[in-house]
């Protein structure tokens, strides 16, 4: 799916021609959505009832205007949703809900403190949904030409659900984005991935802690979770280390010097990257294919950190040791897609220009800042995104 997160993360700016449109403008957009809707099996009985006295929202409108989270200090985002409530909150309902965790993990192999994380950070475990209409959300969006196609493809996901009698009407409520839920799923990966894991013959995220565990364990072991492996390690790395070097197996890691800053073993067997969030100067990580997984969830690595951290607190781990920088630049959005299109000038092989950063870009930032003289971490500081031409506002 994608998720809520990459939509608030990835969202544009609606273009000022939104502003204009009116009652009429939405309703002609509803009929022409009409005969598509058809062919893919919605009656019209279910498209009125989806669609009946809704207008144009336009605090929908205004929420895509908030500024994303891009450019926060990347260790007060972790700090904030790895919060002491919440990791107080977490380990009572890890308690409440242990037989079902169990149970969850034993199904689809994913760890079950990741699963009370995502919980927690999605939904504040079911206190902190929203209550928009999903309808009159995702229209508003998809009339606007928002992303297009992601939300004209939800608003058809959201009537095969009402088409389906899955959900009623009335109970068709999320986000300002259309994320639905305690797992805060978008119409179509409630289609694909939400599960009836408590057998009362319903798919639902809303009430059901049950569905909505084994609905988010469905969706990353799908994604691509491999059982029994970590996210990764904070790792404590030696003087002198040759910043080139991102990726390798954990045996090759140890020989170069790398160890756990918890001071455990590395595990014997798999891959990892080393992950620099906030530079050189800053935490540093080995992350694996299941930290990839948590991005795909969410695409962000400030994210996926930050429900690692939580799953680990959650477990009895500790906080990480590393101090985050007192100066923790992070690029904003415009400087990430500016990046973006300046690597792929310089012929590196980029992904998308929506803003998001894999760990190839981040590699091709390491080949440059060798090529500058800088320190090659991998992350974009202000010197960097100055001198490829991407400069920091």
């Amino acid at each position: 799916m994608v998720r809520r997160a990459l939509l608030v993360l990835a969202l544009l700016c609606v273009s000022a021609s939104a502003d204009g449109q009116t009652g009429n403008s939405f309703s002609a957009y509803l009929e022409a959505l009409w005969p598509e809707a058809a062919k893919e099996g919605i009656s019209r009985t279910t498209f009125d009832a989806a669609f009946a006295g809704l207008t144009l929202d336009p605090g929908v409108i205004a929420a895509t205007r908030r500024a994303p989270e891009y450019g926060k200090p990347f260790g007060a985002y972790v700090a904030s949703l790895a919060s002491p409530s919440r990791i107080s909150v977490g380990l009572r309902k890890s308690a409440q809900w242990a037989a079902t965790l169990r149970a969850v993990e034993e199904k689809f192999g994913v760890d079950r403190y990741i699963l009370v994380s995502i919980w927690g950070v999605e939904s504040s475990f079911g206190d902190g949904e929203e209550r928009w209409d999903v309808f009159r959300s995702i229209a508003t969006l998809a009339q606007a030409g928002f992303q297009h196609p992601l939300f004209h493809d939800e608003l058809l996901a959201a009537l095969k659900i009402l088409q389906n009698d899955r959900i009623p009407r009335r109970e068709f409520v999320g986000s300002w984005a259309g994320a639905m839920g305690q797992a805060q799923f978008l119409p179509s990966s409630y289609l694909k991935y939400a599960v009836d894991f408590n057998g009362d013959g319903k798919v639902d995220i809303w009430r059901s802690v049950p569905d909505v565990l084994a609905s988010i364990a469905n969706y990353l072991r799908k994604s691509g979770w491999q059982p029994r492996r970590p996210w990764g390690f904070e790792v404590a790395v030696p003087q002198g280390f040759d910043h080139r070097q991102s990726r390798g197996t954990f045996a090759e890691w140890s020989l170069r010097g790398i160890s756990r800053a918890d001071g455990a073993a590395l595990p014997e067997t798999g891959n990892a990257i080393l992950f620099f969030p906030s530079g050189a100067g800053g935490p540093a990580f080995l992350v694996t294919d299941n930290f990839v997984v948590l991005k795909r969830f969410n695409n962000s690595d400030a994210y996926a950190l930050a429900v690692a951290e939580l799953a680990d607190r959650l477990r009895g781990d500790p906080p990480f040791r590393g101090t985050w920088p007192v100066d923790d630049f992070q690029p904003s959005r415009e400087q990430r897609i500016a990046l973006q299109r300046k690597l792929a000038a310089l012929g590196y092989k980029i992904q998308d220009f929506d803003g998001h950063f894999d760990f190839d870009l981040r590699d091709a930032v390491r080949d440059l800042q060798g090529q500058f003289g800088m320190v090659p971490d991998g992350h974009p500081g202000r010197a960097f995104l100055g001198r490829v031409g991407a400069a920091a506002r």
